[in-house]
């Protein structure tokens, strides 16, 4: 079993929602943040860090200057 912080969990269950579909970083940042919530520059490729230690560094996929991907399993 996999321990997930909750954002950590809401940016796995958007980029497992859209199997093959890149999600940009500004649509990852809009499901993690709420409106007014400060988020810092580098908040989501922190997520993203801690998700490829815990679930394998081939798991998510990075699509340079678009965003991210989980590839059909």
């Amino acid at each position: 079993m996999v321990e997930l912080a909750r954002r950590e969990y809401s940016l796995l269950r958007s980029l497992m929602e859209n199997v093959g579909r890149v999600q940009t970083r500004s649509v990852l940042e809009n499901r993690l943040y709420s409106w007014g919530e400060e988020v810092s520059s580098n908040a989501l490729e922190v997520h993203i860090h801690n998700l490829r230690k815990k679930l394998g560094s081939d798991f998510i996929k990075t699509v340079r200057g678009v965003g991210y991907r989980v590839n059909q399993l």
